[in-house]
């Protein structure tokens, strides 16, 4: 893919057809787009591993807003998340720091949206420079959201891993 002259490349949610997130991700990048399809282990215990979507019926891709019906026109695409007919980037920070957790092989799940909450930094294990919240009194979690699908995933942490409190 090619970036325009007005540098409008950015990551977008996409939303797909239930259960054809992998194939769709494939469509799109054998036309050349940068896709990004976050996923998590489920029933790793049992010996039966296998991956699943962690937001099931969206992947992110990377394109031109201006340029966007090829992206459309890929099979298993439903539409560009957004607001109308306006897509809404997805902020380069949600990206990398979804791919960190995505990456660091902790046990996963998607959550709801937390509203409430300190906002923290990892500062020890493979999570370190990733924001987020911290919810609940008991645990300590992780959540990184990506506003814009009112979706987040959490990491149970160790206490000590996390960083002072940030505003």
């Amino acid at each position: 893919m090619f970036p325009s002259a007005d540098n409008t490349v950015n990551w977008f949610a996409v939303r797909v057809k239930s259960n054809r997130e992998k194939v769709t991700s494939l469509g799109l990048s054998g036309k050349g787009y940068e896709v990004f399809l976050p996923e998590y282990v489920r029933d790793a215990a049992s010996g039966s591993a296998r991956t699943n979507p962690l937001f099931p019926g969206y992947l992110f891709c990377r394109f031109d807003v201006n340029r966007r019906l090829p992206v459309l026109t890929v099979p298993g695409v439903v539409h560009i998340v957004g607001v109308g007919r306006s897509p809404l980037p997805v902020s380069e920070d949600e990206i990398g720091s979804l791919r960190v957790v995505v990456r660091a092989s902790l046990p996963i799940k998607a959550d709801e949206v937390y509203t409430v909450g300190d906002k923290i930094q990892i500062d020890r294990g493979p999570l370190v420079g990733v924001s987020g919240v911290v919810v609940g009194s008991q645990r300590k979690k992780l959540v990184v959201s990506i506003t814009l699908l009112q979706r987040s995933v959490s990491v149970e942490l160790p206490p000590d891993w996390i960083g002072p409190h940030k505003n």
